[in-house]
């Protein structure tokens, strides 16, 4: 099958509303470009003709801060038992009460320690969003 028998050839000459366009004369031509068009009306709503920052430095001492650090703790402890419940049990430790309090305490510290010292950033990714920053990157 051609192409040419299916008016693909007149594509170029007819705009959706009808009606034949002057290639000598285009209303192309004359229209800016969009990403020029984008960027003077945020320039303009803004009031300030600089672009806008792309980092933030948070308040590693705001009350929401230290919330979402404690949810990513959680997370790292939920991922921890995670696998905890995969490994044997060797005896090593009691398996009573308290036994299985002290288990849980310890994994408690090594969330702690994971959290504080492999900088995940879930912390800093639910702080962006919760205070309206979504898409801005951390100064550390």
């Amino acid at each position: 099958m051609d192409i040419g028998s299916l008016g693909a050839a007149y594509i170029d000459d007819y705009r959706i509303g009808g009606g034949i366009v002057n290639p000598k004369n285009s209303a192309a031509d004359k229209t800016p470009d969009f990403a020029e068009t984008l960027k003077k009306t945020a320039a303009a709503q803004t009031g300030d003709h600089s672009p806008p920052s792309k980092t933030v430095g948070i308040d590693k001492f705001d009350k929401l801060y230290e919330q979402c650090l404690e949810l990513e703790i959680f997370l790292v402890k939920s991922l921890i038992g995670s696998m905890r419940s995969t490994v044997q049990k060797s005896g090593l430790v009691d398996e009573g009460f308290a036994g299985k309090m002290y288990e849980d305490m310890l994994y408690d510290e090594y969330a702690r320690d994971f959290t504080k010292n492999a900088n995940f950033g879930l912390a800093e990714l639910a702080y962006l969003e919760l205070t309206g920053q979504r898409g801005k990157t951390v100064v550390k």
